[in-house]
């Protein structure tokens, strides 16, 4: 079914509005406008609109920071009543843009799934000190209303400063821009919009799918939709209907993920978007079992600290083209450079591993250490404390263990042991021996 949708006139009734604005007032103006926007909207299914004026109860030197009010409240086809009140009113205080706002919120029925749309109609910036962007965002974030539509009247270079950062701002410095700015703003909040993503390789050509997309709402950082990239058997991305009424942040769950930031989505049309995610595969290879039993790789970007994802032996994954540091938790740790290709598989496999065994069951304290070529050591591992007696897997290669019985009374008591490991066989050694 679809999402009912809730339209709010927010509609300044201040003094200023009684202002010569070409051959007329600027309130004849907007309040003509107004009435023929509601006559124009009373036939649609799922619609329901409503009417907040402020500054009109007050003259403006009472000061009146509260002056604002719902004049008619939501309902299906009430062009009729909002057309009538809108003939009652007499603009003469001044702008509580902020305050208005905030009673706004209490305007909207409780109703998660209506898509609740506030246009406000100012030809004044906020006049009680209060802060409308803040205000704006604040109930953007907790979803009371999208993102308001700001139709500033008259050229006053400070609107675009004010209003900017409250939502989508308008300047309409002429009556016929007035009509147009109206216009549009009803076909966004109203006409479907379509998008569809290309997921292009290093050729620009858009052959990549099958790879999760999310639509973030860019204000509050939540999820709007969750796609699966789909290509028809043409090679064609499908189109998505989506809310022109949010600005999104498009992220491609690749690994790692690319994003699409502020995307400029051209509503009541079809919008298409292209994203370079070439992909190839990284294959971890292990041709049999193991005494490590089961390995897992740590891949991260080249140069970047942050882990990227785990992955087992044997296993493939896809990853962006790119280059990539793996870390293969043997003992000791294998680590590679390794690039991934559009389309191609990067092969990583490691030795079998052999192993050491300790037979004695002794009590001290001691150490591993791979032996580098050019002589220096290298801590792997510490032995158990309360027995020498191991069988450890370890990767081909020359270590030494170093050792101090617990009942030895001195470091001159220290047993210092080389010796090699081979893949697929058992190295015994004795300690003290």
């Amino acid at each position: 079914m679809p999402k009912k949708t809730r339209l709010l006139f927010l509609l300044d009734a201040s003094g200023s509005m009684m202002a010569k604005w070409e051959t007329s007032q600027r309130w004849d103006v907007a309040k003509t406008m107004l009435a023929r926007m509601a006559d124009s909207l009373d036939s649609y299914a799922n619609l329901e609109i409503a009417l907040r004026v402020y500054g009109h109860q007050s003259a403006a030197n009472l000061k009146n920071c509260k002056d604002t009010k719902l004049e008619v409240p939501f309902a299906a086809h009430n062009a009729g009543q909002i057309k009538k009140r809108l003939q009652q009113i007499t603009p003469k205080g001044n702008t509580p843009i902020t305050y208005s706002l905030e009673q706004s919120a209490n305007d909207f029925p409780q109703d998660p799934n209506a898509r609740n749309v506030i246009i406000i109609i100012t030809d004044g910036l906020e006049s009680c000190g209060g802060d409308p962007c803040a205000t704006s965002l604040a109930l953007q974030k907790k979803r009371v209303f999208l993102k308001p539509f700001i139709i500033g009247l008259g050229d006053d270079p400070g609107y675009a400063q004010q209003f900017g950062c409250m939502g989508q701002y308008y300047n309409a410095s002429d009556i016929k821009t007035f009509r147009q700015v109206m216009d549009n703003v009803i076909s966004i909040a109203l006409k479907k919009t379509t998008v569809s993503v290309e997921l292009t390789d290093e050729a620009g050509k858009p052959v990549e799918t099958n790879v999760n997309m999310t639509f973030l709402n860019n204000v509050t950082g939540i999820p709007e939709y969750n796609f699966v990239h789909y290509l028809d058997a043409a090679g064609k991305p499908d189109k998505l209907e989506i809310d022109a009424l949010l600005t999104y942040d498009l992220v491609v769950n690749t690994v790692p993920a690319v994003e699409l930031r502020g995307l400029n989505i051209k509503p009541g049309q079809h919008n298409v978007f292209r994203v370079k995610a070439p992909q190839g595969y990284l294959y971890l290879r292990q041709d049999a079992p193991t005494t490590y039993g089961t390995v897992t790789a740590l891949v991260r970007q080249k140069g970047s600290p942050q882990l990227l994802q785990t992955q087992r032996f044997p296993s493939q994954h896809k990853y962006l083209a790119g280059t990539y540091e793996v870390e293969l938790l043997t003992l000791p740790r294998i680590r590679q450079t390794v690039t991934i290709k559009q389309g191609q598989a990067t092969t990583i496999t490691f030795p079998p591993p052999g192993a050491l065994n300790i037979t004695q069951d002794l009590k001290g304290y001691g150490s591993l250490y791979l032996l580098h070529q050019d002589g220096s050591q290298e801590w792997l591992w510490n032995l158990p404390e309360g027995s020498s007696k191991i069988s450890l897997p370890l990767q081909p290669g020359r270590y030494r263990v170093v050792y101090r019985i617990k009942t030895a009374k001195g470091s001159q008591f220290t047993d210092v042991k080389n010796f090699s490991i081979h893949s697929n066989l058992t190295t015994t050694i004795k300690l003290y021996n």
